[in-house]
């Protein structure tokens, strides 16, 4: 039988990926919430949506679905809306007895986390985080690869990633960093969780350099030791990826090998999604590795460029 979903965010960047998940997944959205109006993409994926501006006319209906019964309430809330607001929307989707489906990072800092398993306990629901690289093929053989490696064998990994932004983006939420969460919790976390989950705990942390538009440093975890650099500044794609027009350029190099992921990327929240609607999907305590780690980065001073520094990191502080 199909499930009802509802969507916070749908005007949002990510939001079309979510749709094309629940409709490649046989079911249907019976309501959307956004303050902006501009969702004509909806109709590209359901033509018979409620559609809301005001989130207490959207908590109104969400209540009255609920109370209409097993087929009508709704089921599963899809959260994409701002990184700050996902801790009040996943509540919301809990309190109307609905399993919450929400983008990354899950919440902003780690003791929301907790509050959050109360809830899980109190309500019989879930929280579900989409975290979708690992189930990228390229990244489940790496995480094989590893399993099978000697258990003292230690990586050296290199992490870039560049992903171009206007000056639009500092004056959204998104450049705000009480809201965003900064540069390594907004653009870092996918990357960050997916190291934890393949190398394991962090030993060590040191963040060499930030400011609003680029960010780097050095982690140790249990198996790895990692340079990594985050930037938003177009003035640091490397010279193959500005002669092949592109904007965005991601990077893992593992022991001087480098994991190609870049294709497939914006394909796997369906495969994410068929995992949650199967009970097997991404939880809280998946999420929070890689929430305590980015609080930690965003809340560290920079003690400045050190050998361990990215080579990349290191060439765009000297051309400030």
């Amino acid at each position: 039988m199909p499930k009802n979903f509802a969507i916070i965010g749908v005007a949002g960047y990510v939001a079309p990926r979510h749709l094309k998940a629940i409709k490649e997944t046989g079911n249907r959205l019976v309501a959307a919430l956004d303050k902006c109006d501009s969702v004509g993409i909806l109709d590209q994926y359901f033509d018979d949506v409620d559609f809301f501006t005001e989130f207490e006319r959207f908590d109104r209906h969400a209540e009255k679905l609920r109370r209409m019964g097993e087929d009508k309430r709704i089921h599963y809330v899809s959260i994409c809306s701002p990184n700050y607001l996902h801790d009040a929307h996943i509540r919301f989707a809990l309190r109307i007895g609905a399993d919450a489906i929400c983008e990354k990072p899950l919440v902003l800092n780690p003791w929301n986390l907790d509050a959050l398993e109360e809830m899980e306990r109190e309500t019989g629901k879930r929280v579900y985080n989409i975290l979708q690289l690992r189930v990228h093929p390229a990244i489940l053989a790496l995480k094989e690869k590893v399993e099978k490696s000697p258990p003292d064998k230690i990586y050296d990994i290199d992490l870039i990633y560049i992903t171009s932004r206007g000056k639009w983006y500092f004056i959204s939420w998104k450049g705000d960093v009480s809201k965003s969460g900064g540069i390594a919790t907004n653009i870092g976390i996918h990357f960050f969780d997916m190291l934890l989950w393949i190398f394991g705990k962090m030993k060590h942390s040191e963040v060499h350099y930030s400011d609003p538009r680029k960010m780097g440093g050095y982690l140790e975890l249990e198996r790895a030791r990692v340079r990594w650099f985050l930037s938003l500044d177009k003035r640091d794609l490397p010279p193959r990826a500005v002669e092949e027009g592109k904007t965005t350029y991601r990077s893992i190099l593992i022991d001087g090998e480098e994991i190609e992921f870049s294709t497939g990327f914006t394909d796997l929240h369906t495969v994410v999604y068929r995992e949650i609607l199967e009970g097997r999907g991404f939880g809280i305590s998946d999420a929070r590795p890689s929430i305590e780690l980015t609080y930690m980065i965003r809340n560290s001073s920079p003690i400045g460029i050190r050998d361990t520094s990215h080579p990349l990191l290191v060439g765009a502080v000297r051309e400030k």
